[in-house]
C-alpha cells in the first residue's frame, strides 16, 4: 500500500510467465502494425510489449477488398492476414523495434503444425524477439480447414511443435469460436503453454441490403470492438477458473475502465486492438487511466488488483420490494 498517493507512483510491473513487464499495457496483433506505424502518435518506450502483426513462413497477400467494414460498437475484418513474411521482418521490421525499451512479443502463424514448428525454430535466440505469442485461429489445410484451436487435440499439437523449437515464452491465443474455450485453454497448458490470450475475434457478417450482397468480399469476418468485451471478459473468467498460467485479456478494450475490468476479474495484462483504430494513443491513454485509478485506490502494486474480483453472492438485498 501507498503512504502518500499524491507522490507515490504505483508499481505496474507484471509477470506472464518467464515474461516480465514494465506494466500490462500490450498491443494486439494486426492492430498496430510492426509498431513503426504507430511511433509519430505512441511512445512506444511506455508500452510494456508490442505484439506484431502476424508472421508466416512466406510473404502473404491477404483477401481482396473489401475487407474492413464498421458495425455497431465494433469492426468486422477479413485482412487475411496480410504480411511480409518471417525473412523480411526479421531484416526490415524488426531492427526498428530494437531501438526501443519495450518487449517484442511476434504472433506467428500457419497452415500445417510443422510450418509453427519452422517459424519457432527461425524466430528463437533472435536478438530483439523476447515471446512469440501462438494464433491457432487459423486453418489447418490437412483437416479440411477447421482451424487449429477449435479442438483440444490440435490445439496441443501447434503448441507441442512451438514449444519443441523454442525456449521462449510462450502464449498461445485462443479462438471463441469454440463450443469449450477452458477445455482447449487446459490442453494448450499441459503441451507447454506458458501463457495464454484471449480471445481472438468472433465469426460475423454484414450485408448491403440495396445491392442483396455482403459487405466484404471474403463474407464473413472477424468481429472485434467494444461489441465483444462482455464476452471475452466472461471467456477470460471460465479460463482463469480452468488453468494455473497467466491469461492475458483481449477484446474491445477502449478506455481505462475496460481494462480494469479484465485485471480485476484475474487477467496479469491486456491487449488493446481496435481502439488503436479510433484513437492511435489509446494505448498510454489507457496506461494513464490505470495509474490513476490505483493512486485513487491507494493500492502501491498491480499485482495486489489482479484476480481481486469478488464472486461472492450480495446478501441482504430485496430486489423484489
Amino acid at each position: 500500500m501507498m503512504t502518500n498517493s499524491s507522490q507515490e507512483v504505483p508499481d505496474l510491473a507484471v509477470a506472464i510467465g518467464p515474461l516480465k513487464l514494465q506494466n500490462p499495457i500490450l498491443t494486439a496483433s494486426g492492430t498496430f502494425g510492426y509498431g513503426e506505424e504507430y511511433a509519430p502518435f505512441v511512445d512506444l518506450n511506455r508500452l510494456g510489449g508490442i505484439v506484431v502483426k502476424g508472421v508466416s513462413l512466406l510473404p502473404r497477400l491477404g483477401n481482396p477488398p473489401p475487407r474492413i467494414m464498421e458495425t455497431p460498437s465494433g469492426m468486422l475484418n477479413a485482412v487475411g492476414l496480410q504480411n511480409v513474411g518471417v525473412e523480411a521482418f526479421l531484416a526490415e521490421k524488426l531492427p526498428y523495434l530494437r531501438r526501443y525499451d519495450t518487449k517484442v512479443i511476434v504472433n506467428i502463424f500457419g497452415e500445417t503444425p510443422d510450418e509453427y514448428r519452422r517459424l519457432a525454430a527461425i524466430l528463437t535466440a533472435v536478438p530483439g524477439i523476447h515471446a512469440l505469442e501462438v494464433n491457432i485461429s487459423c486453418p489447418n489445410v490437412k483437416k479440411g480447414g477447421l482451424t487449429f484451436g477449435a479442438q483440444p487435440e490440435s490445439a496441443a499439437e501447434v503448441t507441442r511443435e512451438v514449444r519443441d523449437k523454442t525456449d521462449l515464452p510462450l502464449i498461445v491465443k485462443l479462438t471463441p469460436n469454440v463450443t469449450d474455450i477452458a477445455g482447449i485453454a487446459q490442453a494448450v497448458e499441459e503441451a507447454g503453454a506458458d501463457a495464454l490470450s484471449l480471445i481472438n475475434t468472433l465469426t460475423g457478417m454484414c450485408v448491403d441490403i440495396e445491392r442483396r450482397r455482403p459487405q466484404l468480399a471474403n463474407v464473413t469476418g472477424g468481429l472485434s470492438g467494444p461489441a465483444i468485451r462482455p464476452v471475452a471478459l466472461r471467456m477470460v473468467w471460465q479460463v482463469l477458473q480452468k488453468v494455473r498460467i497467466p491469461v492475458i485479456g483481449v477484446g474491445g478494450i477502449v478506455t481505462a475502465s475496460d481494462a480494469l475490468e479484465f485485471l480485476i476479474t484475474g487477467a496479469s495484462a491486456i491487449q488493446i486492438g481496435t481502439a488503436n483504430f479510433i484513437r492511435p494513443s489509446a494505448t498510454t491513454e489507457i496506461l494513464e487511466g490505470i495509474t490513476s485509478y490505483l493512486i485513487r485506490h491507494h493500492i502501491g502494486n498491480l499485482t495486489d488488483l489482479i484476480g481481486s474480483l469478488n464472486t461472492d453472492p450480495i446478501i441482504g438485498t430485496d430486489l423484489e420490494g
